[in-house]
């Protein structure tokens, strides 16, 4: 690690610039940053969850209307003691003034919550979401292709994802975490297969009214995050991870009310494979709705809060096909969200706190955090995510890797 962080200042005393050029009608930008993110658990041990050093280069190429935009990683993660290469983004761009197309890995984001997740329905990595990493890590690429269309009535986004890509969730030994089956070791992932049948399809058609943006989404794929299922219930030996059918119909609106920025967005999951809701596995069919409201309360504070629910369907033959020792999920799961944001020093401080709270779950988890610019292409930042609640509740099962994190990133 000392190593690494001396690596880091010594790009920070070299000459690292970006690259801006026009070659031949090519326009050329390339930029990127180098950053450490250290985060030390601060129960059970005191050990690391994360210690990496990460290089971001990042270049993008344009020619009358066609561009190539790449965002690639390469780093070291001293907790799994390994050197990685991710591709963050590679796609190919046209736009016009009417249609625009996008091909390769690139990553999308829908709806108009702040960390809840009603109508996007594009993986995310929580984990690292957890573990401290910078807030752009939750979102994950996708390999996919995109068709915006853009009409006086109404503009449309259309994608396809031939290529399954799950949720990156906290698992063992990075984590500590409540797992029914932690005595079985033998686990088979099923992911479903590249094919046409199993493409998923995602429409997103929009437009203002009356000074709100309101979109309608539809979407046919898979959840994202598996569902368990034991080769035998009474004497389990192996557990088949697998991703049941999804399909998805939703809206949201969004616009300025009372000095502020009102939200709505909802949404009903249409589980495929358990429409009977009489399959313990899978998750039956439920609405999902968010009210949020933000306002800047005085001169660079602002507040957000929101409020979501899930309701579940079918919750009768749920609760009777539930095995004994399953931990019983609420009919109606709620959340709460509260975010402060506080900028000082001509906004080269920031100060927030992000905070969840379920009042069905009694279950929460705290993120306060201090930001600094130390210059225009170098800051840091030291933060926190408190995790509490029962261990079979969403964030109770993390309460024991209640954490430090620590960020310092130069850009170029």
């Amino acid at each position: 690690m000392i190593k690494a962080v001396g690596l880091l200042f010594f790009f920070l005393s070299s000459s690292v610039l970006a690259l801006d050029v026009s070659l031949h009608g090519v326009d050329i930008s390339l930029g990127g940053f180098l950053q450490g993110n250290y985060t030390p658990r601060i129960v059970d041990g005191n050990d690391f969850i994360l210690a990496e050093e990460r290089f971001q280069l990042k270049l993008e190429a344009s020619y009358y209307g066609v561009s190539i935009f790449t965002k690639t990683d390469v780093f070291y993660d001293a907790v799994g003691n390994e050197v990685g290469f991710d591709i963050r983004e590679a796609y190919l761009d046209y736009v016009s003034k009417l249609w625009d197309v996008r091909v390769g890995r690139q990553i999308i984001t829908w709806g108009v919550g702040d960390l809840i997740f009603i109508n996007d329905f594009f993986p995310k990595d929580f984990a690292a979401f957890f573990e401290g990493r910078p807030l752009e890590y939750l979102k994950k690429g996708v390999d996919a292709f995109k068709f915006d269309l853009y009409l006086n009535i109404i503009s449309m986004e259309f994608i396809l994802i031939p290529f399954f890509e799950r949720d990156t969730l906290p698992t063992p030994p990075r984590f500590i975490i409540f797992d029914p089956f932690s005595q079985i070791k033998d686990r088979e992932i099923e992911e479903p297969k590249t094919n046409l049948e199993n493409t998923q399809i995602a429409l997103r058609l929009y437009r203002n009214i009356l000074g709100f943006d309101a979109s309608l989404y539809i979407y046919k794929g898979f959840f994202l995050i598996p569902a368990v299922e034991p080769d035998n219930l009474a004497s389990p030996t192996k557990l088949i991870l697998f991703f049941p059918r999804l399909a998805v119909y939703g809206a949201s609106l969004q616009g300025s009310v009372f000095s502020g920025v009102l939200s709505l967005e909802g949404a009903y999951y249409d589980s495929l494979d358990d429409r009977d809701g009489d399959d313990p596995a899978v998750t039956n069919s439920q609405t999902k709705f968010l009210v949020g409201f933000q306002r800047e309360l005085w001169r660079d504070f602002t507040a957000e809060f929101q409020y979501s629910g899930e309701y579940m369907y079918e919750y009768g033959e749920y609760l009777q096909t539930l095995p004994p020792g399953f931990p019983k999920q609420d009919r109606f799961r709620q959340l709460m969200t509260l975010r402060l944001t506080q900028f000082l020093r001509y906004q080269t401080l920031r100060l927030s706190f992000f905070a969840f709270f379920s009042p069905s779950g009694k279950d929460y988890m705290l993120i306060p955090e201090v930001r600094y610019n130390i210059t225009d292409h170098l800051w840091a930042a030291l933060g926190a995510n408190i995790f509490g609640g029962k261990e079979t509740t969403f964030f109770g099962q993390l309460d024991q890797n209640d954490n430090v994190y620590i960020v310092l990133r130069y850009e170029f």
